[in-house]
């Protein structure tokens, strides 16, 4: 049995109380990864461009408040 499968099987495991502990810490343990995930990206300018962009759309009056 791998690891996940182990982690799957341990899951299904836990009572609805614990579950739902789980999620809330895995929620905030994704959006954690998301965010360095995301601060890489804008260091190495992988979002240099799409920046360029939306900047010169707002500089060009292309943009409308939400």
């Amino acid at each position: 049995m791998t690891t996940v499968e182990e982690i799957e099987s341990a899951l299904k495991e836990l009572p609805e109380s614990r579950l739902a502990e789980f999620r809330a810490w895995y929620a905030e343990f994704a959006a954690e990864c998301w965010d360095r995930e995301i601060e890489k990206d804008v260091h190495s300018g992988k979002l240099d461009a799409l920046a360029d962009e939306a900047i010169a759309d707002f500089d060009s009056n292309r943009c409308r408040e939400l």
